[in-house]
């Protein structure tokens, strides 16, 4: 008997498919009654195959035409973090911090486009060679990447960074390790003492889902405006208005910026503003909100140490066009911002808050304010054990956060760091 080549087979099948639906453009296909019409149409071909094969074969021509091709089952498995295409037959996720290669593929550079397209098409969003890289999201709210030729060299590039089906909460963050108790207990008081925090971190170190803990610790009645590039936080408040920044148009037109809905925003009634990341001029207006009555703000930054996160607030100042001298700046952070939480992705793949330190304005020799750290919790690493998996050990500074004005300001209020963490 002849050798069945499925990828033809998958492309017959895919094309009666379509063709059917075609035929009967009246007629609605849930997903069971295409994987039906599937079945039918392998029946016809008269092909013999393991059960196995036949099963895959008609979930691939099902995902073909309903979801996202080869990486449905790989957005359909709870433990893949990420998903990475580097190239039509070259797919990569992360699966409990780390990576592996997996056998899906697509067929060709055209089959990947059309998922791409898939993808942005719903939301407005668009790529091609006047645009050659989007920023969009999945239903789900995972956030995608999309780069094509001739910016990519190999290929068009897909990155799809996946989310948790249950929102994230200081409660389950300390389940995962990222902080202890201790630590989850003083952020949670200082949410709620309205202390304004900036996160701080790598790229991928979990800045976005600390994020989302600390602002389900907001009293629900307060009113929170959130502003991202791409839509993440999946917050329980009550009352909230979630903005989305938007790119240029195909003529260049049309684009508004983070900066332009945090202006808005302060027109809003805001209890609070929780911006997604600040990456240029925006980190002014963020700081002048927090400065001007909007206390209890969050916002993340990309930033290796609480240090680097300093700097580079007052480097992205500087975008912002204002001529603004450095000591001015300088009193702008010193004095808007009260914690930085530095969060690092270690060599084992798991997430880490590995310091707390709290902002301290101190005059300077001119008598000008300039912030001054002081650390309250560290995450101190002893080593990897055999199985290759970081050892350390979260510690209290005790005698900083004794005399710290975040623990001053929290008993002020009337809040206490035994209060119980939400669910």
């Amino acid at each position: 008997m002849a050798q069945v080549n499925l990828d033809d087979l998958e492309d017959r099948l895919h094309q009666g498919a379509v063709q059917a639906l075609e035929d009967q453009p009246g007629q609605s296909f849930d997903r069971t009654g295409l994987e039906k019409l599937v079945w039918n149409l392998l029946q016809k071909e008269a092909v013999i195959l393991p059960r196995a094969d036949e099963e895959r074969l008609v979930q691939r021509v099902v995902y073909r035409i309903l979801g996202l091709g080869p990486l449905e089952p790989l957005l359909h498995d709870p433990e893949i973090t990420e998903v990475m295409v580097n190239s039509p037959t070259e797919i990569f996720i992360e699966r409990q911090g780390r990576l592996e290669r997996v056998e899906a593929r697509f067929r060709d550079e055209q089959h990947l486009r059309q998922i791409i397209d898939r993808i942005v098409a719903p939301l407005g969003r668009r790529v091609d060679e006047s645009m050659p890289y989007v920023d969009a999201r999945l239903s789900d709210g995972s956030r995608v990447n999309a780069i094509i030729p001739p910016l990519a060299v190999r290929g068009p590039a897909l990155t799809i960074r996946r989310f948790s089906a249950t929102p994230f909460t200081l409660k389950r963050l300390v389940e995962l390790g990222t902080l202890n108790e201790a630590m989850a207990r003083f952020l949670q008081a200082c949410v709620r003492a309205r202390l304004n925090i900036l996160i701080s971190g790598g790229t991928g170190a979990g800045k976005t889902s600390t994020l989302n803990a600390l602002a389900q610790a907001i009293p629900r009645q307060e009113r929170l405006i959130t502003i991202e590039d791409t839509t993440e936080l999946r917050l329980s408040a009550e009352n909230i208005v979630s903005l989305e920044a938007r790119p240029p148009n195909i003529e260049g037109k049309g684009e508004i910026t983070i900066r332009t809905l945090l202006r808005n925003a302060l027109r809003m009634r805001p209890d609070r503003i929780i911006v997604g990341e600040v990456r240029g001029a925006e980190a002014f207006d963020m700081l002048q909100a927090m400065n001007t009555g909007h206390p209890g703000s969050l916002t993340t930054v990309h930033a290796n140490a609480p240090a680097d996160a300093i700097r580079r607030l007052e480097s992205m100042v500087l975008m912002a066009g204002l001529d603004l001298p450095q000591p001015t700046i300088r009193e702008y952070v010193a004095s808007a911002l009260q914690l930085i939480v530095q969060q690092e992705r270690l060599p084992d793949g798991s997430r880490r808050v590995v310091e707390i330190a709290e902002i301290i304005p101190e005059e300077d020799d001119q008598g000008r304010l300039r912030p001054r750290l002081i650390p309250l919790f560290r995450f101190e690493r002893r080593g990897m054990d055999a199985q290759h998996r970081v050892v350390g050990a979260f510690v209290t500074l005790s005698a900083a956060l004794a005399s710290s004005r975040a623990l001053k300001r929290i008993r002020r209020v009337g809040l206490s760091l035994k209060d119980p963490l939400e669910e």
